[in-house]
């Protein structure tokens, strides 16, 4: 799910997506929210601090490369998302 316009704060919304989702599924989908807003900050911090500049593909990417070595190092529930 993605945020709204409306969205008064990230916040919020991380808490309206998780309620939203089965139980079981609520630990993982919080990894990946963790892991996706750590990797969009250090991303930002190195185009800001270092003149990197990216794509969202590049952003997509090394999430995704990011999500399949924490299921190597077994997150049960973030791998049962099956991305």
């Amino acid at each position: 799910m993605v945020p709204k316009r409306n969205e008064c704060s990230f916040g919020n919304w991380w808490g309206h997506t998780v309620r939203k989702v089965r139980k079981e599924h609520r630990k993982g989908l919080n990894s990946l929210i963790i892991t996706s807003a750590w990797l969009i900050w250090k991303q930002r911090n190195a185009c800001v601090f270092e003149g990197a500049s990216s794509s969202i593909s590049e952003v997509m990417r090394t999430l995704k490369d990011e999500y399949k070595m924490w299921c190597l190092a077994g997150a049960k529930k973030l791998h049962a998302l099956n991305l």
